[in-house]
């Protein structure tokens, strides 16, 4: 059977702090499909972080700088004009889908134009189906892509952040268009089903996000060291792990910290490590590839993720392949990863002394930790294993271009 050949379109690949799409695309092909990678934008070099970035980037269709041409511009216009219903009824959607305001339209006529130059490039390609990561403004490409070219596409949605403006996204317009949805978890489902008509629902289905665990060395070690793996942004809430290690300094003089990832509040917590006395005990060490990060896990005791929202955090699920028990915040649809006391210890939000607590806690019980590591590597082999997913969404595809899908939210042997 000849597999549908895929082009998959995000608005920045690859970037360093989306591997798991690029282990979803490398998957995929191994599978046996034919995969186009897009992107609206072009990558900085900040997240060219390794050689399997920098090769993806290389072989990535980027469709502002495509669309900058301006005879390309005006050709890919024309060429879709030469189906008129089909243009305005494309357009038309691009001006009654735009968030409110000028603004709102004058962005949406952008993507109308980049819409065009996507589809030409997906049908001078022989592309069958085109799939979307994160929902937003590159899936509103997509969406007016398939007005324009009637190529089908399908999106993963991940959240938190896109729930908080749905209506700006337009995310019941796009689930009502696409094949169907991938939704990361039971939780996530559930925030679209609030938007999205009922009559959608069956083909709202979970596909996970995943690893590879043979990527990760199972580790175990007896000292204090804590990792944060992850964008240096408020939604992190990493101020409440600054302030947790105040807290703990001076009865756990070997705890330490080493955080991997970079973003906006980065001098921020730099002054605040300092203004804490904490500066000798933090390490930033800005954005590392997928194989630094493995060996930073490797020399680690436990993983904490203290964030305010979240979808279901990859960095968790390689803590957890690598045998490290997590400390994570009991938010959205962490607990579906993590079981409170299994594979590490969930606190509320924000909470500075229950992040106390738990670490403390960790480290006075050595035993309980490893088992705690043990039970997190054998949850993310089973559940969250990239090449399961990548086949659970391959027969997503097929099932649905060949008008057989799938009646169930997830593969009934995983259930």
């Amino acid at each position: 059977m000849t597999l549908p050949k895929l082009a998959y379109l995000t608005g920045e690949y690859p970037r360093a702090s989306d591997t798991f799409i690029q282990r979803e695309v490398a998957a995929l092909r191994q599978l046996g499909h034919q995969v186009e990678t897009c992107s609206i934008r072009t990558t900085g070099p900040e997240h060219l972080v390794g050689k399997e970035q920098r090769e993806e980037h290389a072989r990535t269709f980027k469709v502002l700088d495509a669309a900058k041409n301006p005879l390309r511009l005006i050709n890919t216009q024309l060429r879709w004009m030469r189906s008129p219903r089909r243009y305005f009824a494309a357009l038309a959607l691009a001006w009654r889908t735009a968030p409110k305001g000028i603004r709102g339209r004058l962005y949406n006529l952008f993507y109308f134009l980049e819409a065009g130059v996507l589809a030409a490039h997906l049908q001078d390609n022989h592309i069958t189906h085109l799939h979307n990561h994160i929902a937003k403004a590159s899936c509103t490409v997509a969406m007016l892509s398939e007005a324009l070219s009637g190529i089908p596409y399908s999106f993963t949605i991940h959240g938190p952040d896109i729930f908080f403006e749905p209506h700006h996204w337009r995310i019941d317009e796009k689930a009502a268009r696409a094949r169907f949805v991938a939704c990361i978890s039971e939780f996530c489902r559930s925030q679209l089903m609030c938007f999205a008509g009922q009559t959608h629902w069956d083909r709202l289905h979970i596909v996970h996000c995943g690893i590879e665990p043979e990527r990760y060395g199972k580790t175990w070690h007896s000292g204090q060291r804590l990792l944060f793996v992850g964008r240096l942004a408020a939604v992190k809430g990493v101020p409440i792990l600054f302030q947790a290690m105040a807290n703990l300094k001076q009865d756990m003089p070997d705890l330490s910290l080493t955080l991997i990832g970079d973003g906006p509040e980065r001098a921020f917590l730099e002054d605040m490590a300092s203004t804490l006395g904490l500066s000798d005990r933090v390490k930033f060490l800005g954005y590392k590839s997928q194989s630094e990060v493995a060996a930073a896990l490797l020399d680690t005791d436990m993983f904490v993720l203290p964030s305010f929202a979240e979808g279901v955090p990859v960095v968790l699920m390689e803590a957890m392949a690598s045998g490290v028990p997590v400390v994570a915040t009991q938010i959205a649809g962490i607990s579906e990863l993590v079981s409170h006391g299994e594979a590490g210890w969930l606190i509320p939000p924000g909470n500075v002394e229950g992040l106390s607590q738990a670490i403390e806690r960790g480290f006075l019980d050595p035993p309980e930790r490893q088992a705690m590591g043990e039970e997190g590597r054998e949850i993310v082999e089973k559940h969250f294993n990239t090449g399961k997913e990548a086949a659970w969404l391959s027969e997503l595809i097929c099932g649905y271009a060949n008008g057989t899908p799938p009646k169930t939210k997830r593969p009934e042997a995983k259930s």
